[in-house]
């Protein structure tokens, strides 16, 4: 049997892991200078897809089979992960609400003042979403569910390649080196370990809340999706292949859960 311990350590390692993919997508910056929009529309929205289909097969049906191990009907089961997915998303939308951010945007060419809040702000919201992921990785190793959490860690993981290089290559383009925009890259994944350490500690020590926390980490993940990737991905006119991404970073994540879950 899996202790508490044991998942806890799993939990973060497991989100240590995801987060330092950041850092493979920022070592990119050796090879990119800068990101069409199309490129960075496609790599955010494959993201999208995989965190989708993560919120779905990772999160949200393992909380509906949790509840009826617990004795939820499987009605009262279903609505109890929706509560918590909907509070979930609640709670992100408050953060972000009364937290000082910025949406995915592209600066305009030329450093001012203006472009480098711009930027910098952009690198908060990256951290901000980087710690529900992280919390999310770490809730997948609920009840010892090796399976599950590596399948999460990896779908988190392969997401967060694009936005380590999205944030690398956005702070180059003001004028940032190499070196200080891979370092800045990093330490934003850095964030996703201290979620996954939260998320395993709550639901190794309160079994009857798991399924309220899978959907609660399942909402925040589709309110970062809905609220920020989507419009952003959209908004330059390359809807289709955003589209397209997405349904392929959804198709990769279904697959991972089903033959790793």
């Amino acid at each position: 049997m899996v202790s508490s311990w044991d998942i806890i350590t799993l939990g973060f390692l497991g989100s240590f892991a995801a987060g330092m993919m950041t850092t493979v997508g920022a070592a990119g910056v050796v090879f990119v200078r800068k990101l069409s929009t199309r490129t960075e529309d496609i790599l955010l929205s494959a993201a999208a897809g995989i965190m989708l289909a993560a919120s779905v097969f990772s999160l949200l049906l393992p909380g509906i089979d949790i509840g009826q191990e617990q004795g939820y009907s499987k009605s009262n089961a279903v609505l109890v992960v929706l509560a918590g997915m909907l509070i979930g998303a609640a709670l992100l939308a408050v953060i972000h609400r009364y937290t000082p951010h910025q949406h995915f945007k592209k600066t305009e060419p030329g450093v001012s003042t203006k472009n480098l809040r711009r930027i910098w702000l952009f690198v908060l919201a990256i951290t901000l979403h980087n710690f529900p992921e992280g919390m999310a990785v770490g809730v997948g190793f609920a009840n010892g569910d090796i399976n599950n959490g590596m399948s999460l860690a990896i779908g988190i993981g392969l997401q967060n390649i694009p936005e380590g290089l999205a944030v690398a290559v956005a702070l180059m383009t003001v004028g940032y080196s190499r070196g200080y925009a891979f370092m800045i890259a990093m330490l934003t994944g850095l964030v996703e370990p201290v979620g996954g350490l939260l998320g395993a500690t709550l639901v190794s020590f309160s079994t009857p809340l798991l399924p309220w926390i899978l959907g609660g980490a399942a909402g925040a993940m589709m309110f970062i999706i809905s609220d920020e990737i989507i419009p952003e991905t959209h908004r330059h006119n390359h809807q289709s292949h955003a589209t397209f991404s997405l349904l392929i970073g959804f198709s990769v994540m279904m697959y991972l859960d089903t033959v790793l879950g």
